[in-house]
């Protein structure tokens, strides 16, 4: 204990009293009323009882309808695209939980898209509008690096969400991110924290996924993408393929945001 500031107790011991001292001469006590039982439903105002309640319910929501969460990307080469649909099979493989893909628009025109190489766009994934993000139970976003952060096609689809920001539509709505970089310090981690802005001032939250993918979070034998911010993938000069590794990283990414959108449902 430092000196000077902490208090010291008393060295002055009480004087004692001896066994057979004569009790104080006391009121006769009133009668000692029966014990109250706590009335059937006493548990339920228990701090933990809607946890334990939540554990033995399948879904919140009537009629068999299934939670969503909209896995929402941008993708040039194809890389963040892979990712998303593996996300897919994990947010699908939680009963009660859909995964729902959908694209942000693009924002370059062909002419450039050509030059760049990029392969054209699957059609069978819709394009996404701000206002559409409301019927989400939760959100995973999916992008690019470009010197560190989003690339301008998903910052231009967060700037088109301004009139849900104004009313805080998306307040409390748990969201996450995957990435994808071109090389091993071009991004993993910073891509996915300076996006956190966004989330911030919607008033979502930020749903990290640690290190709860276990001993694939500690392989240093191969190159991996991925941090405890979310999946991630090496794209290289855009030949390389995601590796088996960072694609169960996004399944498993999925998974684990589909287990937290159920939990806050069942809440």
């Amino acid at each position: 204990m430092g000196k000077g500031a902490g208090c010291f107790h008393s060295k002055k011991k009480p004087p004692p009293v001896a066994d057979d001292a004569p009790a104080p001469t006391v009121a006769a006590a009133a009668p000692t009323p029966p014990p109250i039982s706590p009335p059937d439903n006493a548990r339920a105002r228990e701090p933990d009882a809607p946890a334990r309640e939540a554990a033995s319910s399948s879904s919140s929501l009537p009629g068999g309808a299934k939670l969503k969460v909209f896995i929402v990307f941008y993708s040039m080469y194809g890389h963040v695209e892979g990712l998303a649909k593996r996300l897919k099979k994990g947010v699908d493989g939680v009963e009660g939980v859909e995964g729902v893909l959908y694209r942000v628009p693009e924002t370059l025109p062909i002419e450039v898209l050509n030059q760049m190489r990029a392969p054209p766009k699957d059609d069978a994934i819709p394009e996404i509008t701000a206002a559409e993000l409301t019927a989400a139970d939760g959100v995973l976003f999916g992008f690019p690096t470009r010197y560190g952060s989003m690339a301008a096609q998903m910052k231009a689809f967060f700037d088109s969400t301004g009139h849900l920001w104004k009313e805080q539509k998306l307040a409390g709505k748990p969201a996450g991110f995957f990435v994808s970089t071109g090389t091993q310090g071009g991004g993993q981690e910073t891509t996915a924290w300076t996006a956190i802005t966004q989330l911030a001032h919607h008033g979502m939250l930020f749903v990290p996924i640690g290190y709860t993918f276990g001993p694939g979070m500690f392989k240093m034998e191969d190159i991996r993408g991925g941090t405890p911010y979310g999946a991630g993938v090496f794209a290289g000069d855009g030949t390389r393929e995601p590796s088996e590794t960072e694609m169960a990283l996004a399944e498993h990414q999925g998974k684990y945001m589909a287990v937290v959108v159920k939990k806050l449902a069942q809440s």
